[in-house]
């Protein structure tokens, strides 16, 4: 086992760097601190107007008729809009983006119905008061397995029209975008089956087989700061939208799209984010822009918590059939799954990732994954931090614990020896990228926390693997030193996890630069450079190569800028804080700032010293990690506490590893959420039933267990420095490993998220605990 471990770690970088690898805090910290961040609901533009919503109350319904005449009466309301007042009335609804209000009928609880304009909040809400919606009542599909019943009703008995928007191709989906409906009428709007192997062979070898059903909820997000956007139209028609969003591009290509204009006359405007999780990829931008377009005056919508909840785009809910099949040996010999992903009411492609990290998380030779995208009458599914993994960790780690149990083997050792590795084959045919699960499970065997664990009377300790794929994405960056030595770094890529910070110490190594002389600009879609998503933990992947061959353009051009002022070959020359010396004497040095004001100033220099990068790496850096927790359950009520938590995870190189542990700590807490506490729940009728941090339960500060991370640093041969993506893995095995915990304490294995305190209790009572 450990000749395998140290085979996947032998690569670890040893360079040792001066701002590389540093614990360093977020370069806008303070500000956050003090209040100080522009948000963007902070925004005033004159003549603003604000926009409210008339929202569905239920879940399917036809509109009858819309009454507005009683809103427009209101004083200082200054609009009422249904869907056909819209510019964009005439384009088909196909994805949550493109509902931008509700066409003779409704399609989910919350659905926007109708917007109202006012001169203030106040006048909005009242308009909105008083607009009438008649509605005829339709049979909903609200539970999973009556919607994928022959004989039952059919929501888009015509089919979904084919859809522009590609959630999954940010998330490293294989097969995103492949909604049109073919065959009979149905829900399922698309899925596929992956096999390899002889299965049938397979459950032969097995001498224990072990199946189960899963169940999961739909999960929000749960950001901060609500949905908010400000759209202000200006001279030339151009729409400039301020948003709190982590993909600027995606959102300007599709107010574009829905508002029929060329790319060039919309202009994004990334403001901070408070919050995003894989939920601020776009949603409520095209109604603003379009309301903003009909009015010609700036407009604002911030949606409520409750709007916020019902009319998102949360983690999509699933059922698993899985069966499973292992040797007496340890060896993992069998796997067939049966996956109905609930994707809400509009296509989605989460279950085709499901399905991928299902079947090739471990290496099993014989495997079948069967996987449909059905429609319901809820909430349209999105990305949510590793969207889809937590899912395939909890439901394969359980099966994996009920199997190495029956067989009396020790799960880590059972873990490693059928763990995918580098080159492994995955279920869809294409192959692991530089994977280090054994790494990760090594470094558990070896922990203090792993080795001398006892537990007492009502605890028990569990744990459980997850891997992230992870993707990449082009991108570019430009950069300029001023003539007063600050380093200023443009980029289009939002912050969403303090990686700006990061980008700064690049430059800083690159250029040896003290950190406060460095500004990172982060630029609208009109002026910055080619930039991916915030999400599908790539950011940092993507972009630093490009910031690192930028930054090192601006060394070069200085460089010869010194060797002109010294008369000295560029190779007896060396950046040092701010200077260029030459090597050997330190008295012959040059200030950056004096060559930067001679190359700006002076006839037929240099001119303005500049650099520019652009990168497209050509393969992807998964990421592993495995958790572990110690949990204690009251057996009268059923009631779990966290105890102490361990997170593994491979990140390649600690770029900051401060950074990197704030993000480890949000994804266990969010971990330990969808495994007790959170999901959405819906009655009969579809109406959401919790939508307010009131009713959906999150974590609190005081109930967040001690947290110990290790970081291994296993290289990726493909990313700068041998990083790899780090801010959704921490979300993919908490849920796994809180129900490994769980059956280890009280021997039931629950089957459902969350795992609440009175589902255990039944299970705990019917088991004899």
């Amino acid at each position: 086992m450990t000749e395998k471990a140290e085979s996947q770690s032998s690569n670890t970088e040893s360079k040792t760097y001066k701002f590389l690898g540093q614990r360093i805090p977020l370069h806008d910290g303070i500000q956050r601190l003090q209040g100080e961040m522009p948000y963007t609901g902070d925004l005033e533009f004159a003549g603003m107007l604000h926009l409210r919503l008339v929202i569905s109350p239920h879940a399917h319904a036809k509109i009858k008729s819309i009454d507005l005449s009683n809103a427009l009466k209101v004083p200082g309301v200054m609009g009422v809009f249904r869907a056909e007042d819209l510019p964009c009335g005439n384009k088909v609804i196909n994805s949550r983006t493109s509902a931008v209000l509700a066409k003779k009928r409704v399609l989910f609880n919350g659905q926007p119905v109708v917007a109202v304009a006012g001169e203030s909040i106040q006048a909005a809400e009242d308009g909105a008061e008083k607009v009438k919606v008649e509605y005829e009542l339709l049979d909903p599909v609200i539970d999973l397995e009556e919607a994928v019943r022959p004989e039952g009703p059919v929501i888009w008995p015509e089919g979904i029209p084919d859809s522009d928007v590609d959630l999954a191709a940010d998330h490293g989906g294989d097969q995103a975008g492949k909604q049109a409906q073919q065959g009979p009428r149905s829900n399922v709007n698309q899925g596929d089956v992956y096999e390899r192997g002889d299965l049938e062979q397979g459950f032969r070898l097995a001498d224990v087989i072990i199946e189960r059903t899963y169940r999961t909820s739909f999960v929000h997000q749960s950001y901060l700061e609500p949905q908010v956007c400000v759209v202000n139209p200006e001279i030339g028609g151009r729409l400039s939208v301020y948003v709190s969003t982590q993909g600027p591009r995606s959102i300007r290509k599709e107010v574009a799209r829905l508002m029929s204009l060329p790319l060039s006359k919309v202009n994004v405007v990334p403001m901070a984010v408070g919050g995003g999780f894989g939920g601020k990829h776009g949603l409520i931008e095209p109604l603003v822009a379009a309301v903003a377009l009909k009015m010609r005056r700036p407009v604002r919508l911030e949606l409520n918590r409750g709007e916020d909840f019902m009319g998102g785009m949360p983690s999509p809910a699933c059922q698993v059939e899985l069966k499973t099949g292992a040797t007496s040996e340890g060896t993992f010999c069998a796997l067939e799954a049966r996956i109905l992903m609930d994707n809400g009411i509009f296509a989605s492609p989460w279950g085709n990732l499901l399905a991928t990290l299902l079947g090739s998380t471990y290496n099993v030779p014989h495997a079948r994954v069967e996987y449909s995208e059905v429609n319901t009458n809820k909430p349209m599914g999105g990305p949510y931090r590793a969207p889809s993994a937590p899912l395939s960790a909890y439901v394969l780690e359980s099966n994996v614990d009920l199997m190495v149990k029956e067989l009396e083997l020790d799960p880590l050792e059972f873990r490693y020896h059928n763990a995918a590795s580098t080159g492994d084959e995955m279920i869809n045919g294409t192959h692991w990228q530089s994977v280090n699960i054994q790494a990760c499970l090594e470094r558990l065997k070896e922990h203090p926390l792993y080795q001398n664990n006892t537990n007492e009377e009502n605890t028990g300790s569990g744990f459980a693997v997850g891997v992230w794929r992870c993707n990449v994405s082009p991108a570019g960056a430009n950069c300029r030193m001023l003539e007063d030595g600050t380093m200023q770094l443009y980029l289009g890529t939002s912050d969403i996890s303090g990686i700006h910070t990061g980008f700064a110490q690049v430059v800083a190594e690159t250029l040896d630069l003290p950190l406060e002389s460095i500004e990172v600009i982060q630029q609208d879609t009109q002026s910055g450079p080619i930039a991916p998503v915030s999400g599908g933990s790539m950011v940092s992947y993507s972009v630093i190569p490009a910031i690192r061959e930028a930054s090192e353009e601006v060394r070069e051009r200085l460089l010869k800028l010194a060797s002109e002022h010294f008369e000295a070959s560029t190779k007896d020359l060396e950046l040092h804080q701010g200077s260029i010396r030459v090597k050997g004497v330190p008295s012959q040095m040059v200030s950056l700032t004096k060559l930067v004001k001679k190359a700006e100033s002076s006839r037929g220099g240099e001119g303005p010293v500049m650099g520019s990068g652009k990168c497209s790496l050509p393969e992807n850096a998964p990421a592993a990690s495995v958790h572990w927790v110690k949990v204690k359950v009251d057996p009268e009520t059923g009631e779990v506490t966290p105890l102490h938590y361990l997170a593994i995870q491979d990140v390649g190189f600690a770029l900051n590893p401060m950074l990197i542990e704030g993000q480890i700590h949000g994804g266990v807490v969010q971990g330990l959420g969808w495994g007790m506490r959170e999901g959405m729940e819906f009655d009969e009728q579809g109406v959401l039933l919790n939508p307010s941090f009131m009713d959906y339960a999150l974590f609190r500060a005081d109930e967040i267990p001690p947290i110990e991370i290790e970081l291994i640093e296993a290289p990726s041969p493909y990313g700068p420095y041998g990083i790899r993506g780090v801010g959704e893995p921490p979300i993919v095995p908490g849920a796994a490993a809180l129900a490994s915990a769980l059956q280890n304490t009280t021997g039931v294995r629950i089957c459902e998220l969350p795992i609440s305190s009175e589902s255990l209790w039944q299970a705990m009572t019917k088991n004899g605990f």
